[in-house]
């Protein structure tokens, strides 16, 4: 899984040729998510309501790259970094 982002330990990535919803992947320790790019919402697994905050905070900002990545990841081509939250 190509890492897109990395912010206060928060690793996102996003698979190639990955199932719909378009959705990217969340690892903070041992806790693990889905988020739905279009919907911004929990698609599976857990995280804490403050790690849940942060990264709706940094894929509201950063929705249209997200889908950008999703479609390139789509066709097999090299995934964007997006710029973690500060």
């Amino acid at each position: 899984m190509p890492e897109i982002s990395r912010f206060f330990g928060i690793i996102i990535t996003m698979n190639y040729n990955d199932h719909m919803p378009a959705h990217f992947h969340v690892r903070y320790g041992d806790q693990k998510a889905m988020i739905d790019i279009m919907a911004l919402r929990l698609l599976e697994g857990r995280l804490t309501p403050r790690s849940f905050g942060l990264v709706m905070e940094w894929a509201v900002r950063h929705q249209a790259e997200l889908m950008e990545d999703w479609q390139l990841a789509r066709q097999n081509a090299v995934l964007r970094k997006i710029a973690p939250l500060e």
